[in-house]
């Protein structure tokens, strides 16, 4: 049944049949020519996997990024990122990669980020000079930060598919988060010295307080979310609510921005956007229970254990698997399928379970910037209405940094644990 389920998913897959389709189909070969269930059980399956609150959280999250894109929260975060960064050569290429990490610490969707911040500044960056493919490629890279730094939806997916603690997977995103968005902004400032980008980028600057005046109710929205969650007032599918009111209060009544005839297309284009997403959880959860049923994850847990002597060929071996798989396979899918998979022997290892999934976290955000299939990518080539070949030699140099700083967060645990243990010792 295992063959027969991957053959189809591989066909399909080719096929250019779109992923939670291919992953949907697959299962019900495997459930209607290899066992004795009725269809009926697939929709049981799928009801199930959907059946958990911490899930409920995705739709939440990806209504307030929208919500903060037309209530005028994301412009206020640029101006106040400019204001700090903005001033150098290449600032401005460093404001968008600072943003995106501010603004992750609400939205928990790199997507989301992507639009609400990218249609602010790929044309900024390009009215500065910046050739338009990097603009959009730049873009695409930061906006990954919306699923390391917390709140972030796989971090979710991977908590409830491994049965892992949220609040501790989310507070090990902020040194991961820290560390790629620093040599992010390192790697630009070297290039746009190298390249002459940039030498104008501090125009049109507002000073420090002022803009931080301007941005003071948006600042205060990551503050309100992840200190409640780490405060213990409210848990972090609560407070996917909370991040929804205050992104909605503040957007018609403090800046005034939302206009009530704009709310039913936010919750609109939200909605498809959820919708989707909670599709791939339910098609790849039915997938998951019938290789579980042929007791595939315990047969690759014994072969993985056999296979690498140590846990640090282990991770090695992983991350090179994860990489190729991100590729080519949508986030939430891999981390549904895979993550139940790969947990079992890295415990088995003695790695941190929070760790591990950290790092697979790490991994697979890459994925979203990597062709053929990067979302990121067809959301920056979108706003920037170019090609998506035209990105890939800058491309090439963002993958490069963020792969070698996944290596350091994978042999270095201390970066990702060492807030964890601070908080929960």
């Amino acid at each position: 049944m295992t063959s027969a389920m991957m053959i189809a998913m591989c066909v399909l897959f080719a096929a250019s049949v779109p992923i939670a389709v291919a992953i949907g189909i697959s299962a019900l070969v495997g459930l209607e020519f290899h066992t004795r269930f009725p269809l009926l059980v697939a929709a049981q399956q799928m009801y199930v996997r959907l059946d958990s609150f911490p899930l409920a959280a995705i739709p939440f999250f990806i209504l307030a990024g929208n919500l903060m894109d037309v209530g005028g929260i994301s412009r206020r975060l640029v101006e106040f990122a400019k204001s700090i960064v903005g001033g150098v050569q290449g600032g401005l290429a460093c404001t968008c990669i600072l943003t995106c990490m501010i603004f992750a610490a609400i939205s928990g969707s790199s997507v989301a980020t992507t639009f609400a911040i990218g249609t602010i500044m790929i044309p900024a960056l390009v009215k500065h000079g910046y050739p338009v493919p990097f603009a959009a490629a730049l873009q695409a890279t930061a906006a990954e930060l919306g699923v390391i730094i917390p709140p972030s939806i796989p971090m979710i997916l991977y908590g409830v598919a491994t049965q892992t603690s949220i609040p501790e997977l989310f507070i090990s995103g902020f040194g991961p988060g820290l560390l790629i968005g620093l040599a992010l902004m390192a790697t630009v400032l070297v290039w746009c010295r190298i390249k002459g980008w940039g030498k104008n980028d501090g125009e049109g600057r507002l000073k420090f307080w002022p803009a931080t005046r301007q941005a003071l109710w948006a600042l205060m929205m990551p503050i309100v979310i992840l200190g409640g969650i780490y405060g213990g007032i409210f848990t972090p599918t609560e407070a996917s609510v909370v991040a929804v009111v205050y992104a909605l209060v503040v957007g018609m009544f403090v800046y005034k921005e939302i206009k009530p005839a704009q709310l039913y297309g936010v919750f609109a284009k939200s909605v498809l956007s959820a919708a989707s997403i909670m599709f791939i959880i339910a098609v790849a959860g039915l997938f998951s229970w019938l290789l579980n049923r042929q007791g595939v994850p315990d047969m690759i847990a014994a072969w993985l254990v056999d296979a690498f002597d140590t846990g640090n060929l282990y991770l090695l071996g992983v991350n090179l698997f994860l990489f190729v798989v991100g590729m080519f396979v949508e986030t939430s899918a891999s981390i549904i399928v895979l993550a139940p998979i790969l947990a079992a022997p890295a415990q088995q290892f003695g790695i941190d379970p929070v760790h591990f999934g950290t790092i697979m976290v790490v991994n697979l955000a890459l994925g979203m910037i990597t062709p053929p299939f990067g979302v990121n990518l067809f959301a920056a080539a979108q706003v920037a209405k170019i090609g998506i070949h035209r990105m890939i030699p800058y491309l090439m140099i963002f993958i490069a940094v963020i792969f070698a700083c996944l290596m350091v967060i994978t042999y270095v645990p201390a970066i990702s644990l060492t807030l964890r243990d601070l908080v929960y010792s």
